[in-house]
């Protein structure tokens, strides 16, 4: 059977966690596995490094896990604390010869080239500048070894989706940052999955307009019969030992830094 892994760059919404001067028990806490920098997640096998997102943590994030190298950047959407990093994609353009391939939907892709027009300018042709490739993505498409089913979420009015990864004969893994449901026609590709990686943003008692609560995660784990679930996008009302503590044995909080193989 084919492996890869997966490394959790970043756990926390889009403030982190801590939140600026708050001094909540979270924020405030010992345990290293509640500071959370913004979601993003590289996944790598054997030929393959793929990047999900390039949030406002980047640069310490890749200096943090000695993340040197990316093959491409697969975006979920064009919220900030999803692209504001996008400037630190120029450290993994410097030591290649061709563009860097961005995969994504084509709000996030025409977002992305609005935020940063001087990017795709080509004629801007320096090194040390970032040197983009647009690749919208479609149902089914392939990044190096990697196979990926794009999932479509609800997450608000931005047009949002997740990703399934699986190698020829591996698992398969989902990655989904930021929902508040799935729509129908995802729902059939996640039957079974190896593991979920979903968002939990916070508990049922505090609902979201646009994310998951924990118990919502749960709950789709359950209905699409996932073998493994694993809680990000996780705020600071959430402790991460609480979460253990109130889930099955098969559901579990990311953690920066976190390492999975599959």
């Amino acid at each position: 059977m084919n492996t890869f892994s997966a490394l959790f760059l970043g756990t926390g919404t889009s403030v982190g966690v801590p939140v600026i001067g708050c001094k909540c028990k979270v924020c405030t806490s010992k345990n290293p596995k509640n500071n959370r920098l913004r979601s993003s997640i590289v996944f790598k096998s054997k030929n393959t490094t793929l990047l999900i997102d390039s949030g406002p943590d980047l640069r310490q994030q890749a200096l943090r896990s000695n993340l040197t190298h990316i093959d491409a950047v697969l975006y979920t959407h064009c919220h900030l604390d999803h692209v504001a990093g996008f400037d630190e994609l120029r450290a993994f353009c410097w030591n290649r010869e061709d563009e860097l391939p961005l995969f994504g939907n084509p709000e996030t892709l025409a977002a992305l080239e609005r935020m940063h027009p001087w990017a795709f300018n080509s004629s801007v042709t320096h090194r040390g500048y970032i040197r983009p490739s647009k690749r919208p993505i479609s149902k089914q498409f392939k990044i190096g070894d990697f196979n990926i089913t794009s999932l479509a979420v609800e997450h608000g009015t931005v047009e949002t989706h997740g990703y399934l990864l699986e190698l020829p004969d591996s698992k398969k893994v989902a990655y989904i940052s930021d929902l508040k449901s799935v729509k129908e026609e995802s729902i059939e590709d996640l039957q079974n999955v190896d593991c979920l990686i979903i968002d939990g943003l916070r508990y049922a008692d505090q609902p979201h307009p646009t994310h998951m609560s924990v118990e919502e995660a749960c709950a789709l784990g359950e209905k699409v019969s996932a073998k493994q679930v694993i809680l990000t996008h996780l705020s600071h009302e959430v402790e991460h030992e609480e979460v253990n503590e109130r889930t099955a044995a098969h559901i579990s909080p990311a953690y920066d830094g976190l390492e999975l193989n599959f």
